[in-house]
């Protein structure tokens, strides 16, 4: 065997694990004890698009002045928030208090590799069917599109 054709073969190798490689980052949501409806499904959305994506979500719920004295409040939402994204993940560390916040870590269900093969079969299937539809679009022999029958003629008087 050619020792250059071996050597190219194992850099290409290595160029394709370096590309399926994914690392895990850990996102943060940030929430006030106070925190309205619309306001916390918009976060819970953010969350759920970071946990699709195979990330990590830490949630910090921040406590001011009299808001110390009730961290059961903090536990409860945070505890709210965990079921809410249970779907897309689990819960890695429970709620613990660090200085005035109260932090929880929610681990994906997917890892993040599996997360962006995911991405890249539907990307890939999405620009086969837009191909495919230019194609159509572009043949010759392909029916002309229908066109509003002509308006009969009004009678002479």
């Amino acid at each position: 065997m050619d020792y250059g054709k071996f050597k190219y073969e194992a850099a290409q190798k290595a160029k394709e694990a370096r590309r399926n490689q994914a690392n895990t980052i850990l996102k943060e949501v940030r929430f006030r004890l106070k925190i309205e409806a619309h306001d916390y499904t918009t976060k819970l959305k953010r969350a759920e698009g970071f946990l699709k994506a195979g990330d990590k979500v830490k949630a910090m719920i921040l406590f001011r002045g009299r808001e110390q004295s009730r961290p059961e409040q903090g536990v409860r939402l945070l505890r709210k928030f965990a079921e809410d994204v249970a779907e897309f993940g689990t819960v890695e560390s429970n709620p613990t208090i660090d200085g005035r916040n109260m932090v929880m870590v929610v681990a994906p269900l997917k890892n993040k590799s599996e997360a962006k093969a995911e991405q890249n079969a539907v990307r890939d299937a999405q620009r086969a069917a837009n191909k495919q539809a230019a194609r159509d679009a572009k043949a010759p022999g392909a029916p002309a599109a229908p066109t509003a029958p002509a308006e009969p003629a009004a009678p002479a008087e």
